[in-house]
């Protein structure tokens, strides 16, 4: 049996602590949950990244310094 008495040092209650003693599949269960949506939430972003138009997504930032240079060379 798995012993979840480690969870009443971080808040959890005597009954809580005794449920997820007597049925600890709720707590796999649990985790298997949160890792899913993680996953889910993951793979959103990385649709959403990867369908994004050129013009929406950020551009680096040159230094001014070679900005200046290549204008001032332009202007001669």
């Amino acid at each position: 049996m798995a012993n979840f008495d480690w969870l009443a040092k971080i808040g959890a209650t005597r009954e809580a602590v005794a449920v997820l003693n007597d049925q600890n599949f709720l707590f796999v269960d649990l985790i298997v949950v949160l890792v899913g949506l993680g996953l889910q939430c993951t793979l959103i972003w990385f649709i959403h990244y990867a369908t994004m138009k050129p013009e929406q997504k950020k551009k680096k930032k040159t230094k001014k310094g070679a900005d200046n240079a290549k204008s001032s060379a332009g202007r001669k």
